[in-house]
Order: C-alpha cells, then structure tokens, then sequence
C-alpha cells in the first residue's frame, strides 16, 4: 500500500505527462493489486477524457476494467468512451 500511495503522489502531477498506455496501464495496475485511489482515478478521468481517441482497444478495455474492479464510478468518462469507441 505505500508503494502504491508513493505512485499516487508523484503520477497525479505528471499524468498529463502519460501516453494513452500509461494512463491505462496506471489504473490498470492499481485494479489488479486492489489499491483504490479516488486522487488518482478522477485526475486519470479528466486527463483521459479529452484524449480518449488517442487510445486503442486495449488501452480502453483496461481503463474500462479497472474502473469497473474498484468499483468507482465516472458518468463523464465512461459516456466519452461509449461515444469514442462505439464507432471503432
């Protein structure tokens, strides 16, 4: 857990820094170690909104899956990848 409160601290400043794989592969691996950060999940949220065509498949399937596993909830984000993806 403090590894995970130490990521938590130096990415929320830089996520704006991540490619698409990085933001998904962050939340991605915070799902699988069951280390829940709402910090990290609504700054990966507002981050990710605005370049979410710069994700692939599989950086979306992994976003998705890791909001759904901590079970933390963001309308916002989920509607910009209904509309984003859907199309693909």
């Amino acid at each position: 857990p403090q590894l995970f409160d130490k990521i938590t601290e130096v990415a929320l400043p830089r996520l704006r820094e991540f490619n698409s794989q990085g933001i998904a592969n962050t939340v991605w691996a915070f799902a699988t170690v069951g280390h829940f950060s709402p910090q990290l999940f609504d700054k990966t949220a507002e981050v990710a909104i605005p370049r979410l065509r710069e994700f692939n498949s599989q950086d979306i399937a992994n976003t998705v899956w890791a909001y759904a596993t901590v079970g933390h909830s963001s309308p916002q984000l989920f509607d910009k990848i209904t509309e984003v993806a859907l199309p693909r």
